[in-house]
């Protein structure tokens, strides 16, 4: 396999895990004001993605290394000709960040009220810029000889407007189910309850965003050449109706674990529709950026596989470790006992 092959396929489980793990921590983040009645709910939601949003972002700049290192030229381009939207993506998370740690500084309801709707509002951001980036390069740029012919309002097309509503669903869900199995009692009933409710509008976002795709991107192109790859949408399709089903059967981890699948082949079929595009171009196909004429060295492509194949698993296991330790629950009682609760 060409090295290029293999850092496009590491690219792109880089961003789906990514998408797997933050996506439940901007789901509860932006859906908090709707599951929380009281200060203390509002404690038990960030405190139950306190120990791992910090961790979760890792792959994001794993993510954005990775394309740095291995695709310099389409990381560039891609930061010029998506300056803005990535500005805000930025400030968003840098916000939601310094909100986790300043909202429990001063006992004020003013104060808190304040950090409360930052968390909101920056978990609810990226969870629609990430969608509406990954749209625009779904469809492809207007990019010639003379470079990036549009600015932020044209990102804002309805496919790419379309895409941010189907991040920002799957995350909704994804939150919500998550916020059920990390606490008790009438909030996590709640929550569950939610993601049953949310879940309808996932589907019909999902239904429009798979008949858009094939209207306004060249996605489908690599599956109709090569059939056995609907069988990736196919799993994210069945991954999705899984996720209703378990709710129904009252079984909220199997939901969660379907959820998971849901996002992870969501990105995989975006990406393998891409496939050699990195940012395909929407006015010449000459001018669009793949992974061969954006890519680094072989050299250097050499080194950071080697490297990959030795931290990545480190990172996975650490990751694994984490998840298990903070896999309870999170309770008043713990709020109580624990002075570096948020």
């Amino acid at each position: 396999m060409e090295l290029q092959i293999t850092w496009f396929v590491l690219w792109a489980v880089l961003w789906a895990v990514y998408f797997m793990l933050d996506g439940f921590v901007l789901g509860t983040g932006f859906l908090s004001g709707i599951l929380a009645k009281n200060d203390t709910e509002k404690r038990l939601l960030i405190n139950s993605v306190g120990p791992v949003w910090d961790g979760n972002e890792v792959w994001l700049i794993t993510a954005g290394g990775a394309t740095f290192a291995a695709f310099p030229t389409t990381y560039a381009l891609m930061f010029s000709y998506m300056y803005t939207a990535l500005l805000l993506l930025l400030f968003s998370l840098i916000v939601r960040g310094v909100a986790f740690e300043f909202r429990g500084k001063i006992e004020g309801e003013q104060w808190k009220g304040a950090w409360d709707r930052a968390i909101m509002i920056s978990s609810f951001l990226p969870a629609l810029l990430f969608g509406v980036a990954f749209g625009n390069i779904f469809k492809g740029l207007p990019m010639d000889a003379g470079g990036h012919h549009g600015g932020l309002l044209s990102l804002l097309n309805p496919y790419g407007i379309l895409t941010g509503l189907l991040f920002v669903c799957l995350f909704a869900v994804h939150g919500a189910l998550y916020a059920s199995l990390k606490t008790v009692g009438d909030l996590s009933k709640r929550a569950f309850e939610l993601a049953k409710m949310l879940w309808i509008p996932l589907l019909l976002v999902a239904l429009l965003f798979l008949g858009a795709t094939a209207y306004s991107t060249k996605l489908y192109d690599n599956y109709l050449a090569a059939p056995y790859l609907f069988l990736i949408p196919a799993i994210a399709v069945l991954a999705l109706v899984a996720v209703q089903a378990y709710m129904i059967a009252n079984k909220p981890l199997k939901a969660f674990s379907a959820s998971c699948v849901t996002i992870l082949f969501v990105v995989f079929t975006g990406v393998t529709g891409l496939f050699p595009n990195l940012i395909p171009s929407s006015l010449d196909p000459a001018y669009s950026l793949t992974i061969y004429n954006s890519s680094s060295s072989q050299y250097t492509l050499t080194i950071m596989t080697v490297v990959a194949f030795i931290f990545v698993p480190i990172v996975i296991a650490y990751k694994i470790w984490v998840y298990r330790i903070f896999r309870a629950p999170v309770t008043e009682q713990d709020l109580l006992e624990n002075k570096e609760a948020y």
